[in-house]
């Protein structure tokens, strides 16, 4: 069965574009021009992985975001901005954005990574019809976490991650105890060169601290290496 994308953008040309290239790929895809639309389609079809533009009439990109995310709806989201903006792109991604890329950009390169992302997105119920081959659990202090059910859970109450959030979780974890460059870490979750941009790094970790951390000013789990990056550490008891 081929993966459902909904493309959500007001430009015309654009939304052609993306349709024809993404149809060439195998795809199938739904339009929207804009954000009110958008948000409807994307809960009422549930398409696999949703390209956003930030600029949309009646409800934008952000506010689109915010409420699928607030709704608990954890399908990847790709964001794309006509804005070199830093402040926009790390504000779609601290509202739970996954990806970004701005306009203009290459439509091979948006199928590119549109791939890249499903490829790494295993929907829980997918790896529950196999559970012949769920992976050993990955369980440090409260924090467990089975890989095969993409599920996370702190203190045995399930956690609400976003797809790259627990793609970093799962990093870090099987990594336990290791430092990791943020450079690694880009590398590895999200298997592209995003141009030394490391704040997408920061974001994601400060999403995670917010989920599994009692203080996230003094973090017990995942650590801070001045200079170097970060790593994810048993918690010490008392």
């Amino acid at each position: 069965m081929s993966k459902k994308v909904l493309v959500v953008d007001d430009e015309q040309s654009i939304v052609t574009l993306l349709q024809y290239n993404l149809k060439q790929a195998g795809f199938e895809v739904i339009t929207a021009m804009d954000g009110e639309m958008g948000l409807e389609l994307a809960i009422i079809e549930q398409p696999d992985l949703i390209l956003l533009d930030l600029m949309l009439p009646k409800m934008d990109g952000l506010e689109v975001c915010k409420e699928l995310r607030q709704r608990r709806v954890s399908t990847p989201i790709f964001m794309l901005t006509a804005k070199d903006d830093e402040f926009d792109k790390v504000l779609g991604l601290e509202l739970g954005a996954d990806d970004y890329l701005a306009k203009p950009f290459s439509p091979r390169e948006v199928v590119a990574r549109v791939k890249a992302i499903l490829r790494r997105v295993v929907y829980s119920n997918e790896s529950q019809e196999d559970n012949q081959n769920i992976a050993e659990k990955l369980t440090i202090g409260g924090l467990a976490i089975l890989p095969e059910q993409y599920e996370a859970y702190f203190n045995d109450e399930q956690l609400e991650l976003t797809p790259k959030e627990f793609e970093l979780l799962l990093y870090l974890a099987k990594h336990k105890g290791r430092v990791l460059t943020r450079d690694q870490l880009l590398s590895a979750v999200w298997n592209y060169d995003f141009a030394g941009d490391t704040r997408i790094v920061d974001v994601h970790i400060s999403h995670l601290r917010e989920k599994i951390e009692l203080d996230t000013k003094k973090p017990t789990y995942i650590k801070t290496i001045r200079g170097l990056g970060y790593k994810l550490e048993e918690p010490k008891t008392e």
